[in-house]
């Protein structure tokens, strides 16, 4: 009997040389060449690049990107939705350089491999003394992936993970080095906390951090007009905030975090993962019953109590999303969110009985990064999301004028449909950024064919 190890041998060996794969037949002859197929998280975006490299020093990535031909792609933990990463020519990860490299106690300032996963370094900071001011709600994604989409946690006071940077280094297509921060390479460093990837490598990164410190985390079902009425307040009296709207239910919850020296503990969790499962069950029910499906589902969260958990920061920010979907995102300006998310909701419950995942809405901090979407303005960032399995394109086109509407900013991980001018109108330092990327990478190695028509180049 053939063995498992064996059969997928075969099988593998099989698909190399047949139709499956167009373009790895081989001639007689010719020795293999392996092209290994990428995608995303979602499955939204794929590619099947000519090589995929993943070296385990600076050196090994310096001699590798000198030698190698045509365009270069830098790829994180690939949770981006965005058509940021897919080429036919080379993928390379940072996944191997990972982990504090440097630290300064004085200054709580520690230097960082590009690498890192977000969620592999809250333990390394801590035992040095130091903390990551802030964390997004997901922390799969690597350290200088988050960097080149300004990726973001909440909280009305706090900036995205970019403005905590005081420092980088950059790999050009040459595998040439170049320092940079506030008072050297000035608009180099500007515009490389905010990239898209589409300056080069960022090998190592310098962040301005906090010493070790304990969150305590609430949270509370409401309804949505009480969500909205005690938005503001919330997001002005707590460290962070942030609210989920569940569709065709009325209600929704608030998270807070606050500073606390309680000892560590929690209580039961509802698991949201669960959770996403039951809302998708009611939606295959219901949806053609909306009064139905929000008596049903307010009934079920009557029953959900609220919840307290005190934790090191870096374990109490991120949550576990195991059930996969696509996600746009945009950020406006604070004064506008909550209008916004009112009209979201009429057109998503007036015309999108098949949506069922809860809406997202955060608080950032404005910062003077010239990509980054935060620019000079305090945020409301209002994310929608759709089951992965599921088109997401009508819906998104329902929801994505009503967010353009009140000046919304895409966040650059997400997907939108904008093309280069509108970006154009929306950054105010985008010439600058594209003069800055013309010098560093002239021939546009780093440029795939989404980010060569955004800065207008060949790539």
């Amino acid at each position: 009997m053939i063995g498992r190890r064996q059969l997928i041998t075969a099988l593998v060996s099989a698909a190399v040389g047949s139709q499956f794969y167009p373009g790895l037949a081989l001639a007689q002859g010719e020795a293999p060449k392996r092209r290994i197929p990428w995608r995303n998280w979602s499955g939204s975006q794929q590619c099947l690049p000519a090589a995929r490299k993943a070296p385990g020093s600076l050196q090994e990535l310096q001699e590798l990107v000198a030698s190698t031909a045509g365009t270069i792609r830098p790829v994180g933990s690939g949770h981006s939705f965005s058509p940021l990463v897919p080429t036919d020519g080379t993928l390379f990860s940072l996944s191997r350089l990972s982990g504090v490299m440097d630290h300064n106690p004085e200054q709580l300032q520690a230097t960082l491999w590009g690498g890192s996963r977000l969620g592999d370094i809250g333990q390394p900071l801590e035992d040095v003394g130091q903390a990551l001011v802030n964390m997004p709600d997901i922390d799969e994604q690597s350290l200088a992936g988050s960097l080149a989409t300004a990726t973001h946690g909440t909280g009305a006071g706090i900036g995205c993970l970019s403005d905590m940077v005081v420092g980088l280094q950059l790999m050009d297509s040459k595998g040439d080095l170049h320092d940079c921060d506030a008072a050297t390479n000035a608009d180099l460093f500007q515009a490389a906390r905010v990239s898209l990837g589409a300056l080069g490598f960022v090998t190592q990164v310098r962040m301005q951090n906090m010493a070790p410190y304990l969150l305590e985390k609430l949270t509370v079902w409401r309804e949505f007009d009480e969500i909205l009425a005690l938005a503001d307040e919330l997001a002005d009296t707590h460290r962070n905030f942030e609210f989920f709207y569940i569709p065709f239910s009325g209600m929704g919850w608030t998270d807070v975090h606050d500073l606390t020296d309680k000892p560590l503990g929690a209580t039961e969790k509802f698991d949201f993962n669960d959770g996403a499962g039951d809302l998708k069950l009611v939606r295959d029910w219901l949806e053609s019953f909306p009064k139905l499906r929000e008596l049903i589902l307010g009934t079920y969260m009557g029953t959900i109590e609220d919840e307290a958990t005190i934790a090191s920061s870096w374990k109490n920010y991120a949550n576990e999303r195991n059930v996969r979907f696509n996600e746009m995102e945009y950020h406006l300006p604070r004064e506008h969110g909550l209008q916004a998310l009112r009209e979201v909701r009429e057109a998503l419950e007036s015309q999108h009985q098949e949506v069922f995942f809860p809406i997202e809405v955060r608080f950032v901090k404005g910062d003077d990064i010239w990509l980054s979407p935060f620019y000079q303005r305090d945020t409301c960032s209002i994310a929608v999301h759709r089951y992965f399995e599921e088109d997401f394109q009508p819906y998104f086109r329902t929801i994505e004028p009503i967010l353009r509407k009140y000046q919304g900013r895409p966040h650059w991980g997400k997907l939108n449909t904008l093309a280069r001018e509108d970006f154009r109108k929306l950054y105010p330092r985008w010439d600058d950024f594209e003069e800055v990327r013309r010098a560093f990478d002239p021939e546009g190695r780093f440029l795939n064919t989404y980010l060569a028509g955004l800065f207008n180049a060949s790539g």
